[in-house]
């Protein structure tokens, strides 16, 4: 206590000094302020979020708005037809241009409130809006705890399950618990901030790229970092230079005009779902890399390339034991090359009935979800017209509506094709001046380089930001990666909680 009263004293008394401070004083600062910060977070993750249900997000607005005014920030709400963005701004007391050595003038964070619907029954606590202080027990089983532990000599290893509590108020809290402890520390702003804060980021951000564009001048800045998603599943600090985009396409092909008897039109009427499955089986090969002509074109590993994605520590007996698979398909080298290239991959199949709704019919239809996972060197429009072409080349008939009458009586292989949703991929490269800034941060803060990774598999919204402010973006993940996103029991290790304030505090200072 003695020594974090001093470090208390020597920075209050010297504001130059939050440009020096060490491994063990950023996390001198984070001990000391920790503990009156779990209530702040209880509070956030108390605040149902679904973002598909009509008033769910203004109370976290309002709630967003006083803890950033608290703290000194202006904060406006971004208009859109549903539900606005948050934005919060706070400028440094002294201006400054940006340094030829990519140090920034001002940072643009980004993070979203909302979060995926939930089904109470498949939690394990009575509600999943309220956060849960867990413990692992000898049987494997998460035991509640009473939230008042945390105020004691806590285990970074307890949970907090709650919605949100990772996906993405937990990096939100961290935020502010980190901002409360540079005030407390009369540690003076080193930056000029702007938090934006998503409304919309589970429903696919549909209003962000337009709301981006129309609110140019207010974002402007010359580094996006983003907050959303988890570290390398070491738990090493991590720092994630790209995330790959997604585009989906439904595919249905079409049989007799209704379903038929089995025994009077089998071996007669064509099926619908062997027809399908047939064309779905031809666009893979055994080792599950995409035979589509030309859908890798573009792709290629440089040597540079290749050295930064084997530095990564994965463990493929590790993986392959999380996930639980025997081997992995061989698209690239090793798991990091794999997400280099663009995929392919089927998220539903329907035909019919199963189980005890299984009847004994020919189905009239069958339908397949696709979503493609992208990359940089793709084009989603591209990559869709290539799977056209082959599916015409298979002999069907490609439509973008329901067979009529004359359709079906004229092509015996048709088959819908629609394409939706798009959210665009982005890479950032390793080793450019503001990457060489972050990582200085990161050395700081835990005294190690961290896990560079050059892309990542899921996606985020935040191509706008890039294209429409001209900035480079990387992404700073915080929480737990086995953290239950997007899923009953989602969870915040507390370890991780803590190293978060933690990184926090040595981006604000570097």
């Amino acid at each position: 206590m003695k020594q974090v009263l001093l470090l208390s004293i020597a920075l209050a008394c010297s504001g130059a000094f939050a440009q020096t401070l060490t491994t063990a004083q950023l996390q001198a600062i984070t001990q000391k302020h920790v503990r009156a910060s779990f209530s702040e977070l209880d509070a956030l993750l108390s605040i149902p979020n679904n973002a598909h249900i009509d008033g769910q997000m203004q109370p976290n607005i309002d709630w967003l708005r006083r803890a950033f005014e608290q703290r000194g920030f202006q904060v406006s709400t971004l208009s859109t037809p549903t539900n606005p963005l948050v934005l919060a701004e706070k400028k440094a007391p002294a201006t400054r241009t940006a340094s030829p050595a990519g140090i920034p003038k001002t940072l643009l964070l980004y993070m979203h409130f909302d979060g995926q619907p939930v089904v109470p029954s498949q939690w394990q606590q009575a509600d999943p809006y309220r956060p849960v202080l867990k413990e692992l027990g000898e049987d494997g089983s998460w035991a509640p705890m009473d939230w008042s532990k945390l105020q004691t000599n806590y285990n970074p290893d307890w949970r907090i399950f709650g919605r949100s509590s990772s996906d993405d108020k937990g990096p939100i809290a961290m935020l502010l618990a980190a901002l409360t402890a540079l005030e407390k520390e009369k540690i003076p702003q080193r930056y000029n901030l702007k938090v934006i804060l998503d409304s919309e980021e589970e429903i696919g951000s549909p209003h962000l790229a337009s709301t981006v564009l129309a609110n140019k001048e207010k974002l402007a800045a010359d580094l996006l970092l983003v907050m959303d998603g988890g570290r390398h599943l070491s738990n090493l600090p991590t720092l994630i230079y790209g995330c790959r985009g997604i585009t989906t396409v439904t595919l249905t092909t079409f049989g007799p005009r209704g379903p038929q008897h089995s025994g009077h039109y089998g071996n007669y009427a064509p099926n619908p779902a062997l027809r399908l499955v047939q064309l779905l089986a031809g666009m893979k090969d055994e080792d599950g890399r995409v035979t589509i002509p030309g859908y890798y074109d573009g792709i290629t590993i440089d040597e540079k390339a290749a050295k930064l994605l084997a530095a990564v520590p994965d463990d493929p007996a590790q993986i392959a034991k999380t996930v639980g698979i025997a081997a992995p398909d061989r698209v690239g080298r090793n798991y990091q090359e794999a997400l280099q290239y663009p995929s392919l991959n089927i998220r539903g199949l329907q035909s019919a009935y199963v189980g005890k709704q299984a009847g004994t019919v020919i189905p009239d239809r069958a339908i397949a979800e696709l979503d493609l996972r992208l990359v940089p060197e793709t084009d989603p429009a591209r990559l869709v017209s290539l799977i056209r072409t082959y599916i015409e080349g298979k002999g069907f008939r490609v439509l973008d509506h329901e067979p009529t009458e004359a359709e079906r009586m004229q092509y015996p292989k048709l088959i819908q094709l629609k394409a939706s949703g798009e959210m665009l991929p982005f890479r950032t490269e390793i080793g450019i001046p503001e990457d060489v800034w972050l990582t200085r941060a990161m050395v700081r803060a835990f005294g190690r380089e961290p896990v560079k990774i050059r892309m990542t598999g899921g996606s985020v919204p935040i191509v706008p930001f890039l294209r429409t402010l001209n900035i480079p973006a990387i992404h700073v993940p915080m929480v737990n990666l086995d953290n239950n996103q997007h899923a009953a029991n989602e969870n915040l290790r507390v370890g991780n909680y803590v190293e978060g304030i933690t990184t926090w505090l040595a981006i604000l200072t570097n």
